[in-house]
């Protein structure tokens, strides 16, 4: 049941606007971990303490959507376009989730600021993130990566339809950059293990929605393996020719045992607006990339394959 429900359910006195309330101050702890969103699924027997001498937490804006936040970790909704992490000179000024997650804590807990990136999206790619707030956090969270502990499953609009309803893409990726990208390694060059999972969501004419869950997180894997299937990422102009206004890739869930109560803790990021809006053009039979012909005031169409 939702957290509020269940902590009126053991303080029958308390409204349900006074329950938001008090866990928003930061002065509910489930498993012993202070939680601040109100509708968190828990279960029955969930243990959950309310102290209402517990100081209220400091009021601080973060204008990114957050899909979970308990003093240890945070998991963000990054529009396309946003930084992970600042690039190799890019200057003290480039605007990065990461930066902006820091100074959120910083007004939060100026005393005790504590903020980490554990993974990375890449600029283009949108969808769930997630940022230690602790030292411990870090530590448990970098220990699940690196043992694939994480449930990580993407929403990609791949170019053309694959033959099969799914499969494995089992291809080590290259170490070494070349010409801006990485790509499948080839014999005697230095690489690393990559294995992504793949499923066929919807099938439409000349493009495939397809559910990608990541079993290693190498840098570009998705997009890499995807375009070495032969079904590129719609606007990804390093490993495909198929046009978009952004690239078609979107981190859908984030699953995980919490770094520090071992709770598990699930997000799911809705499609955003800007995925939507070519992916619905795709549904009705339009190019995702092409523009609305002004003399007919209707899209344009994809020819018919032949």
């Amino acid at each position: 049941m939702r957290l509020d429900v269940l902590l009126i359910a053991r303080h029958p006195g308390l409204s349900r606007r006074r329950a938001k309330e008090v866990i928003e101050k930061g002065q509910v702890r489930l498993a012993g971990a202070t939680v601040h969103e109100p509708g968190l699924e828990v279960a029955e027997g969930a243990e959950v303490d309310w102290d209402q001498n517990r100081p209220a937490r400091r009021v601080a804006r973060l204008d990114l959507v957050r899909l979970h936040e308990d003093e240890h970790l945070l998991i963000i909704d990054k529009p396309a376009g946003l930084l992970t992490v600042p690039t190799p000179g890019g200057g003290d000024d480039e605007d990065t989730a990461l930066g902006r997650v820091e100074e959120y804590v910083k007004r939060l807990r100026p005393r005790a600021a504590f903020a980490a990136r554990v993974h990375r999206l890449d600029r283009e790619t949108s969808g769930a993130l997630a940022f230690a707030l602790s030292a411990q956090a870090r530590a448990g969270l970098i220990d699940a990566f690196r043992r694939h502990a994480i449930d990580r499953r993407y929403l990609a609009l791949v170019a053309g339809e694959p033959a099969a309803d799914g499969g494995t893409i089992d291809a080590p990726i290259r170490d070494e950059w070349k010409g801006g990208r990485r790509g499948i390694a080839q014999e005697g060059e230095d690489a690393s293990d990559a294995v992504t999972h793949w499923r066929v969501v919807e099938r439409l004419r000349g493009a495939t929605l397809v559910e990608v869950r990541l079993e290693t997180g190498r840098q570009h894997q998705i997009r890499a393996h995807l375009g070495h299937l032969g079904h590129p990422v719609f606007g990804d102009p390093i490993y495909g020719k198929a046009k978009a206004p952004r690239l078609m890739l979107h981190a859908a869930r984030l699953g995980l045992r919490h770094p520090v109560s071992g709770e598990p803790v699930r997000v799911d990021s809705p499609l955003p607006p800007d995925f939507l809006r070519p992916l619905n053009r795709v549904r009705a039979g339009v190019a995702p990339g092409l523009p609305v012909d002004p003399r007919r005031n209707r899209p344009r169409r994809v020819p018919a394959a032949k």
